[in-house]
This record gives structure tokens, C-alpha cells and sequence, in this order.
């Protein structure tokens, strides 16, 4: 008999990177037919609002909380720079959503994956795979033929 094949999905980051995409597809869907026409901007602060639930429900359910003394100051200041990042693209992200095509506006949102890979080569120091490079020049290419 013959090894057994390796599962798809080997470890805890890679079934969270596939419950990411999930949800990430989900939130790229046009909802704007079927909701009043709230601006991109309020629907984004109510979208905010309820992330904030959850995640601090999570935060506080878990007991986490008491770590938030040991953050360092280098910390903080990721984190909120982090969240500046975060907010401003969702609200580019829903306002192109808002007034073009899903399916033309989700793949270029998804051109930030070449941008994440230069990112943490030079900032992080993280090793340059052949298939990293070769996944991040396909979702290029594929982002430059909706470009055409």
C-alpha cells in the first residue's frame, strides 16, 4: 500500500487562510442592488461597528484582555497604523465596489498580494519562494488582462 496523500489543507493557518478567502468573497459580492443606497462611507462605519462587536467579544470571551498591558509601544503604534491602513482601504475598497463591477474591482483589490510578497522580502526578511514569485506574477498578469 502506498503513503497516504498529504491533506489539502495541512495546518491551523492554512484552514484560516481558506475560511479568509470565504469570507473575503463574500464581502466582494455587489450588494448594492439589494440594499438602500447607503454611501460606501456609512455602510463601512456599520460594517466597522460590527467587527468591533465580534472581535472584542472574542478579545474578552478569551481572556486576552489582560494582555493588552504587555503591548510595547512599538506595538501600538503597528497596530494603529495598521488600522489607518486597514479603514482607508475598505473604504476605497466599497466605494469602488460602490460605483463599478465586482468582478473588475476584486481582482485589482487582490493585485495587493504582489505588493504583500515585495513587502515582507525587504521589510520582514522572509525567504523568496519559486512558487510565491510565480503565484504573485500569475495574480499580476491575471490583474493586468482586466486591466486591458
Amino acid at each position: 500500500m502506498g503513503a497516504l496523500p498529504k491533506p489539502l489543507l495541512v495546518s491551523s493557518g492554512e484552514r484560516q487562510s481558506a475560511f479568509l478567502g470565504v469570507a473575503r468573497s463574500v464581502r466582494g459580492l455587489r450588494w448594492r442592488e439589494r440594499l438602500d443606497p447607503a454611501s460606501s462611507n456609512l455602510a463601512t462605519a456599520i460594517r466597522t461597528v460590527v467587527i468591533l462587536v465580534i472581535a472584542w467579544g472574542i478579545v474578552l470571551g478569551t481572556g486576552e484582555v489582560s494582555d493588552i498591558h504587555a503591548m510595547s509601544t512599538r506595538t501600538w503604534v503597528m497596530l494603529i497604523l495598521s488600522g489607518v491602513a486597514t479603514g482607508l482601504s475598505w473604504l476605497f475598497y466599497f466605494r469602488a465596489l460602490q460605483i463599478g463591477q465586482a468582478s473588475y474591482v476584486s481582482p485589482i483589490d487582490k493585485s495587493s498580494t504582489a505588493m504583500v510578497l515585495i513587502l515582507s522580502v525587504l521589510i520582514l526578511g522572509e525567504q523568496l519562494t519559486w512558487q510565491s514569485l510565480l503565484g504573485t506574477l500569475l495574480i499580476v498578469a491575471g490583474t493586468l488582462v482586466f486591466l486591458l
